[in-house]
């Protein structure tokens, strides 16, 4: 099977697990809860979760008992998207070829509805418990998560790209955002999906080395597909980081430069990947896939 049509199998099960996790559009206050469907199941590549997956499989476990906690990360990514959104934040007008949300809802349901994703996110994985998962693994589930999304992860991140914004910053400052802003909630994916299925601690410094490479390649890809994407197929402006005048891989180290960073941790993921499943290649191609994407 071609990696583009496992994905797209995955996909469809996350959605229909998410539509049943979300409370339904006409749950009082209807207008909130039609805000955290709009956002969070407005399509998307659904990567965190399936990586999330992929990585209790990897070590030995069932995928669909990570099923529930890839939802969660799906929920506190549309936050995150949300939230960026924002006027005060980037002040996107569109997400995934849409308006984004508080474009239809306002800003302060938009803000509400980031926040209530987050909660609601974190009532999920705390719902690992009643699935049969021992408590104590749900918290060390839910310590990855939270550190991963704080003031020293996601967050973190997020303010230094906003202080950035119209300066020029070296290589290790651009990192820094990468792994942060990017980069953590990917690990938290991998990491949490990995501690579901088992995993003993080779295997967790696998799948750490596997994240790490990942969310930094993802983000590169990221910044390459702002200057030669399709606004089409991207579902939104190209050329908004030049705009914002946001450094970037690209305009650091140029396009082809860029590139070849991307190809260098990508390799790093598919070497974590053989190591942790020789027999299995799921991890690996996700990690190829990241490099041909355009989307």
């Amino acid at each position: 099977m071609k990696i583009q049509e496992y994905l797209a199998e995955q996909v469809e099960k996350i959605e229909a697990a998410l539509d049943q996790y979300l409370p339904a559009a006409t749950t009082k206050p209807s207008n909130l809860h039609e805000s955290m469907r709009y956002s969070t199941l407005a399509g998307g590549k659904r990567l965190r979760a399936i990586l999330a997956m992929e990585a209790c499989a990897a070590v030995g476990g069932k995928a669909e008992d990570a099923l529930s906690f890839a939802c969660a990360l799906e929920m506190i990514h549309a936050y995150t998207l949300i939230h960026d959104d924002l006027p005060c934040m980037d002040d996107d007008d569109f997400r995934r070829g849409k308006p984004t949300n508080h474009k239809v809802y306002g800003e302060a349901i938009a803000l509400l509805a980031g926040d209530a994703l987050l909660t609601k996110a974190m009532e999920v994985i705390a719902g690992l418990v009643d699935q049969g998962l021992d408590a104590k693994v749900v918290v060390k589930i839910i310590k990855e998560v939270t550190t991963a999304c704080g003031s020293e992860g996601l967050i973190g991140g997020q303010v230094v790209d906003l202080m950035s914004e119209g300066k020029k910053i070296d290589q290790a400052e651009l990192e820094y955002i990468h792994r942060n802003k990017t980069g953590k909630l990917f690990l938290a994916a991998l990491r949490g999906g990995a501690i579901i299925g088992g995993a003993d601690e080779q295997q967790l410094e696998l799948i750490t080395c596997y994240g790490e490479n990942f969310g930094l390649a993802f983000q590169i890809t990221d910044d390459i597909l702002d200057v030669v994407g399709d606004a089409e197929k991207l579902g939104k402006a190209v050329g908004s980081d030049l705009r914002q005048e946001k450094s970037t891989y690209v305009s650091i180290f140029g396009l082809e430069e860029a590139k070849i960073q991307a190809k260098r941790y990508i390799d790093l993921c598919s070497q974590a990947a053989q190591k942790l499943t020789p027999d299995r290649s799921a991890l690996a191609n996700i990690a190829q896939y990241v490099l041909v994407r355009d989307y």
